[in-house]
This record gives structure tokens, C-alpha cells and sequence, in this order.
């Protein structure tokens, strides 16, 4: 502050012809009330001029360093409306522009080292975190609003703890035996160097390596932590200072400083004494042999043969910050000068006169003030009296002597663009242990993808367990909170990585099953077909005459049609294909039944006939015949019509039975019309069984009720049959047991009531003959 005011005054472009001055109040770390109430009532004062002329009182304060000291002395002058600069004090609490109306500082607030150190964390993925803080405001504050930043990314607290203030030995080694048990490797510590000294040497002595610091900017250059003892615990440690400069003539300043041997509680000499291990006068009946073994220091002894953090002006930061609020003071006076009468910022346009003013009219300059200073750095104050945000990130190393050095490995810049605020040189960091990769500080290993995350009851989110996606979901990013479903036409993978297209699965031709069942059909039709002409060629002969030769080829007709409807339940389902399939099958079938019913009837009525004066065969002719068949069938075909216009079958892809594959299929539309069509079908067919095993026991040579009788016994255990299978056949498979029904029940029917006919005509012609139709068997 000294050097910089000097400075100021030998500069002709700022306060020309005006000399600043300044006294020096010692808070003595926790005195800072009286200091500030000494200040303000000017007592003990200590001048550096006793010629000064001008204001009586001091308008403007550079201090203090501790947050905690500086909101006391803020809230004490506060009401006066006096100027105070800190250098040091970061606490965002000081932000408070109602609590502190005049405070400002060149330091910036601990809110955007907080968003710096956070933006780090999420950089480099930790997600598990340590903490501590030193019992103040600075500490306090700093690690609240921590936690808040790294919390809206997802990160983690593992454990936060508060340094005593006073040492304790026993908690520090409680919080350093945390620290083993913990698997976080990543702790960030708010503290000034004389706390985190204690928790390090506790680190030394437990022998902790393996953590990865963050150091707030009141530690992180901090020489007397990085000494040969804890270097291999903190090297590597990363962190966040104010922006350094290299001041030109501030070392030959600090080494032509000298004591006064007059002045024994001069700060100077305090320092003199400590530094060169002597006393300036011996003290009387002294109890401390160290003291009486003193040597007297002359004052003549030389600064610049000792190598000490006091002529070491490499790593100007806080000092940087003095000399920018001392030039903040000189600019405000400066404008406050160069106000013209009645263009003034006060009442009336009045300007204040720098010779005479009130500290309250250098606060309103002091808020305008912004300016470059000698180093390229903007100077200048928010609504909140808070610097502009700018910070180096510092990484500790160990130099080719062995000695630490801070390396500059990057910068944040609270003022950037979105994004933008944080640039690394990651390629420089040297991280914890000398190691070239950055540490892992997780209390769960990431989850790959293919699985999410799953909370751990009663643990902290970043606590968690990897579950693999369930079928049909995927995961294609680590770490994911969720699985993605796929679409209705999309299986996941194997791996749950992603979405494939699912196997498309129906009944075709390619198919082998499908193959197979296509070739029986067409050799079933091709059979009676054959029969057909069998019949056709033998039509006069006596057994196709007695069994109603065209009834007979009306039942081939449809028997035909029968295994060639099978067809339309192959291939790939349309909405034709789906309306055709079921239509045609229920048409088909009762126009079948209807013939073997109409055949029935006729046996009945022969046999009747035979009976002395009846003629009832007069009423079930030929025409009454066609009649039935044409009834029954035209009954079917109004509820297909009614079920066509009404809920027709359509084509649907089905992925409830296998998850990974899409089943096309038909679905009947309405289930009462589907159902109708079958009971229909069911219902003549027992109308049919009735009435052929009722005339099962008719005498003839060649009885054909028996055949009827077994094809419908044969066509109900199919029919019977298929309700099981067919609602237990999976996929492509439900298709083929109804392909097959159709074919078993055709075989039944044509087998049954035409081998026997068949036999006789081929391989037994001397049977086909009227005489032998006609004996009694």
C-alpha cells in the first residue's frame, strides 16, 4: 500500500500537486472492532506525516484481509458512509449491499471461485466430493455455496466438515480418519493457511496419500504448506487465485525498508526481529534463556542476502490487489477533482472540493470508477461493490529442483461467454502423486451403456447400483438415469445398446411349415379332384347313382374349395387376405356340411320311403335339396356380409407373445361374429351328427350314416382339438394349427365318406352292381 501510494504521488497524470497520505491501523487478527472504533474516533493515531494538510479525517479504508474482520468493520463505518476496499475478504455474504452500503474489494466474491471450482468438478467428471471449511464466514459461506453448484450437476458430498478454529487435535484426526475410510478422492478445503496447516500435518501423520485437492485462493500459494514435509501429500493440488502481476521497482522498495531502533512496537522492527533471529534491546529479568541469548540487531543487517517469502515478489496476488484498490482511491479523488462548478453529481450540480469533501461524496466517484491499470487489468466495481471475476488456475508442481512451483494451467473468466467461462491447459496439470491422469472420485463405478442407474435406499444419488435395461429398452450414454423405450416396430439388442428393427415373423411360403402345409392342401385338393373324376367317370354305375351322385359331386365341389381356402391363411396378412381367409372358410365349410346334412337327410328318407304308403320322398326331392344346401349356406353368408360391413378382419402386428419379433397376423375384428361364424358351423354339423348316428343301424349292404356318422366324429375331435393348440400356439404356429384343423377335418370328410365308395369302384367292381347294393348284408 505504501510502494503504491509513493507511487501515485510521483505521478504527474494523477492528483497533480496533490500528496496522498495514509495511517496504519493494526486489528490484530480478532480486534477488528476496536481497531475500526479507533479509526473512527482518531485515537492513537500514527501518522507517516505529521505536515499533512487537508481533510482531518481519513475518507477512504484499504483493508481488512479476513472476510470475517472486514463485514465488522464494514458494519461499523457503514453508517458514516466511509469507502472500505478490501484486498482479501471473498465472503459472498459481503455482497450484501444493505448490510454494507460502502464495502468494496478488489478480490473477487467467493460465489464465482465457488461456480470456477464447480465448473472444474463437472470438467472432469468427480461426482463424489470432500469438504471443509474454516470456522468463519469465509469457510462457512464458501462451502454452502459450493455444494449448491455442484449439486444442480448431479455431484455429490461425501462428508463436510468445519476446522476448529482453536486447535483440536482430536477432531482433526477424526475428520483425517474420514478421510481414509471415504472413497472420495477429490476434497475441496475453504480455509486460510494456518487451519489447512493443521489438517495437513494430520494428513502427514496418518499418512493419507491419493487425494486430489482443490484449495480455495487463501491456500493455494501458500509457501509455508509446500514445504519438503507435505510436498508429497499436496503436490499436484489445483486451485483458483486472483490474477498475478509482476509489479516493476516493488522488491527494491520491500529491500530498502529499515527499522527504527526508537520505535519498539513498530511493526517494522517486529518483523526485523523475527526475520534476523536478534532483539533491538534486551529485555529485563527475562525468564526466556532463548531471549537472553539474543543476539542485537544493529538495523544494519541486509534483506537481500536472506531468500524469503517477503522479498519473493513472484507470485504478486493479494499484493496485486492492494495496489489496484489504492489506485481505485486515486482515480475516485482524481474524478472527484476534476469536477467543474455547477456540473456537479450533488444537489444543485455542487462538486465537492478535494481539499474539504465528506467520505460519502468519494463513494459516489468510488462506485463510477473504472479504469486500466499498468498491467493490461480492468479495474472496476458491480452494483454490489464486487470486483470483475477473473482467476488463474494454479496446479502446484514439483520443479526440476525439487522445490514447488505454481504453474498456470488455466483461467476462468466469470464474464465470458455461456460455456466459455473456463479454458484449461490440461495437457500442463501435474495431478496428485506427480501422475499425468486425473484421479476417479465416484461412489459408484459409471454405469456402461446398456444399463441405468438405480438409487440405493437412504443414499445419496450419487450412491447407486447399474441395472440392465429391461427388454425392449435401451441405455446408449453412460451413466443414464433412465432407458429409452423402442419403438413398436424396434427390439433392443443384446447389449441394450440399441434399437434394432424387430424379426418380422408370419406363416409364409419361403417358410418350411408353411411350405409343407401349402403342398398337403394342394395334394389334398388334387386328391379330390381325382375322386371327383372317379366319380364323374363312373356316374352310371350303381353306387355313385345310390349315394346321390349330385349331392356327391357338390360335396367334392366344396371339399375342393375346402383345402384350396387353407391357401389364403399363408403368406404375408392384407386387409383382403385377413376379410378372404375367414369369409371364405365359413362359406366353404358350411356349404360342406351343408351337403353331407342334405346327404344325411336322404339316407333317412330312402329308408322311409321303403316303408308300405309312404311317399315322402316326394317332399325331399332333388329340388328340396338344393333348397337346405342353398338356406344353410345363404345363412353364413348374411353373417360374414353383416360381419364385413360392421368389424371386418384386418391385419395387425403383434408383439405380445415374443418381445424381439413382430408377428403379423389377422385379427377377427368382432369377436361375436367370429364366434357366430363357428357356432354356425358347429351347429349343423351336430344337427348332421344326430340325424346320421340315428340312422347308423339301417339295414343296407352298404350303409352310408355309418361313414357320415364317423367323418363327424372325426371332425368334432379335430375341431375339439384345435381350441387348446390354438391358444397355445405361439406366433406363426397359431396360423398353421387353424391350417391344419381345416386340412385334418377335409381329409376326415373326404377319407371317410368317399375311400370306402372309391374301394368298391376300383378294386371291387363286382360289387358295384345293383343286386348287391340291394342284398341284405
Amino acid at each position: 500500500m505504501i510502494f503504491t501510494i509513493e507511487e501515485i504521488n510521483k505521478d504527474p497524470r494523477i492528483l497533480p500537486n496533490i500528496t496522498l497520505g495514509y495511517r496504519v491501523y493494526d486489528t490484530c487478527d480478532i480486534y477488528s472492532l476496536r481497531a475500526a472504533m479507533t479509526f473512527l474516533s482518531g485515537a492513537e493515531e500514527l501518522m507517516s506525516n505529521n505536515t499533512c494538510r487537508g481533510a482531518v479525517s481519513v475518507p477512504a479504508i484499504i483493508g481488512e484481509a479476513g472476510s470475517l474482520q472486514s463485514s465488522i468493520i464494514a458494519s461499523t463505518t457503514g453508517p458514516f458512509q466511509i469507502p472500505i476496499i478490501s484486498y482479501f475478504s471473498t465472503c459472498t455474504c459481503l455482497s450484501d449491499r444493505r448490510k454494507y452500503p460502502a464495502f468494496f474489494r478488489t478480490a473477487p466474491s467467493d460465489y464465482f471461485q465457488t461456480k470456477a471450482l464447480a465448473q472444474l468438478v463437472k470438467h472432469f467428471g468427480w461426482t463424489w466430493i470432500g469438504a471443509f471449511g474454516n470456522d468463519d464466514d469465509y469457510g462457512r459461506f464458501g462451502i454452502q455455496q459450493f455444494i449448491e453448484q455442484v449439486t444442480d450437476f448431479g455431484a455429490c458430498v461425501a462428508f463436510s466438515y468445519i476446522l476448529p478454529k482453536i486447535y483440536d487435535a482430536a477432531k482433526i484426526s477424526q475428520m483425517v480418519n474420514v478421510i481414509k475410510r471415504s472413497s472420495a478422492k477429490v476434497i475441496i478445503v475453504f480455509t486460510p493457511e494456518r487451519e489447512m496447516l493443521q489438517l495437513i500435518e494430520e494428513i502427514a501423520r496418518q499418512n493419507v496419500t491419493g487425494i486430489q485437492w482443490l484449495a480455495s485462493e487463501a491456500w493455494v500459494t501458500g509457501t509455508v504448506l509446500y514445504t519438503e514435509q507435505f510436498l508429497p501429500y499436496l503436490e499436484g493440488t489445483i486451485g483458483f487465485s486472483f490474477r498475478r502481476a509482476e509489479i516493476p521497482g516493488l522488491r527494491e522498495f520491500l529491500l530498502q525498508v529499515k527499522p527504527s531502533p526508537h520505535e519498539s512496537n513498530n511493526y517494522v522492527n517486529v518483523f526485523w526481529e523475527e526475520l534476523f533471529a536478534c532483539k533491538f534491546k534486551q529485555p529485563k529479568n527475562s525468564t526466556d534463556g532463548a531471549s537472553i541469548g539474543a543476539r542485537v540487531c544493529t538495523g544494519s543487517e541486509s534483506l537481500g542476502d536472506i531468500n524469503t517469502i517477503y522479498s519473493d515478489t513472484s507470485q504478486l496476488r493479494v499484493s496485486y490487489n492492494v495496489y489496484k484498490g489504492v489506485y481505485a482511491i486515486a482515480h475516485a479523488l482524481h474524478r472527484l477533482s476534476l469536477c467543474e462548478s455547477g456540473k456537479g453529481p450533488f444537489i444543485n450540480s455542487t462538486c465537492a472540493s478535494i481539499h474539504s469533501f465528506e467520505p460519502w461524496q468519494l463513494l459516489h466517484y468510488l462506485k463510477e470508477v473504472r479504469f486500466t491499470d499498468h498491467f493490461g487489468g480492468e479495474i472496476g466495481f458491480d452494483e454490489n461493490g464486487d470486483a470483475i471475476a477473473s482467476y488463474d488456475m494454479i496446479n502446484c508442481q514439483r520443479g526440476p529442483s525439487g522445490n514447488i512451483e505454481y504453474v498456470q494451467v488455466g483461467r476462468f473468466d466469470a464474464f465470458a461467454s455461456p460455456g466459455r467461462e473456463l479454458s484449461l491447459e490440461e495437457h500442463s496439470i501435474v495431478w496428485t502423486g506427480g501422475k499425468a491422469e486425473p484421479p476417479w472420485s465416484a461412489c459408484s463405478e459409471s454405469c456402461p451403456p446398456g444399463m441405468r442407474k438405480a438409487s440405493r435406499n437412504g443414499e445419496p444419488l450419487c450412491c447407486f447400483d447399474c441395472v440392465p435395461c429391461a427388454e425392449g429398452e435401451i441405455s446408449n450414454a453412460t451413466d443414464s438415469v433412465e432407458c429409452k423405450k423402442c419403438s413398436s416396430d424396434d427390439w433392443s439388442s443384446s447389449d441394450r445398446t440399441v434399437c434394432i428393427p424387430r424379426e418380422i415373423e408370419y406363416l409364409s411360403f419361403e417358410d418350411g411349415t408353411g411350405m409343407t402345409l401349402a403342398i398337403i392342401a394342394l395334394l389334398g385338393a388334387c386328391l379330390t379332384v381325382a375322386v371327383l373324376a372317379i366319380f364323374f367317370r363312373h356316374r352310371d354305375t350303381p353306387i355313385v347313382k345310390a349315394n346321390n351322385s349330385e349331392l356327391s359331386f357338390l360335396l367334392l365341389s366344396s371339399l375342393v374349395l375346402c383345402f384350396l381356402c387353407s391357401l389364403t391363411f399363408i403368406g404375408r396378412p392384407t386387409v383382403w387376405s385377413c376379410m378372404l381367409r375367414h369369409t371364405a372358410f365359413g362359406v366353404i365349410f358350411v356349404l360342406c356340411i351343408s351337403c353331407i346334412l342334405a346327404k344325411t337327410v336322404v339316407v333317412l328318407m330312402a329308408f322311409r320311403a321303403t316303408l308300405p304308403s309312404s311317399n315322402v320322398m316326394k317332399w325331399f326331392g332333388p329340388a328340396q335339396q338344393r333348397a337346405v344346401i342353398f338356406l344353410c349356406t345363404c345363412v353364413q353368408v348374411g353373417i360374414c356380409a353383416a360381419w364385413l360391413v360392421r368389424s371386418p378382419p384386418f391385419p395387425i402386428k403383434n408383439t405380445t407373445y415374443q418381445s424381439a419379433k413382430t408377428i403379423l397376423e389377422c385379427n377377427v375384428g368382432s369377436d361375436v361374429a367370429f364366434y357366430t361364424v363357428l357356432g354356425y358351423i358347429s351347429f349343423l354339423s351336430c344337427i348332421c351328427f344326430v340325424l346320421a348316428f340315428l340312422a347308423r343301424k339301417l339295414p343296407d349292404k352298404f350303409n352310408e350314416a355309418k361313414f357320415i356318422t364317423f367323418s363327424m366324429l372325426i371332425f368334432f375331435a379335430v375341431w375339439m382339438a384345435f381350441i387348446p393348440a390354438y391358444v397355445s400356439s405361439p406366433g406363426k404356429y397359431t396360423v398353421a394349427v387353424e391350417i391344419f384343423a381345416i386340412l385334418s377335418s377335409s381329409f376326415g370328410l373326404l377319407l371317410c365318406i368317399f375311400a370306402p365308395k372309391c374301394f368298391i369302384i376300383l378294386l371291387r367292381p363286382e360289387n358295384n352292381t345293383k343286386k348287391m347294393l340291394m342284398s341284405k348284408q
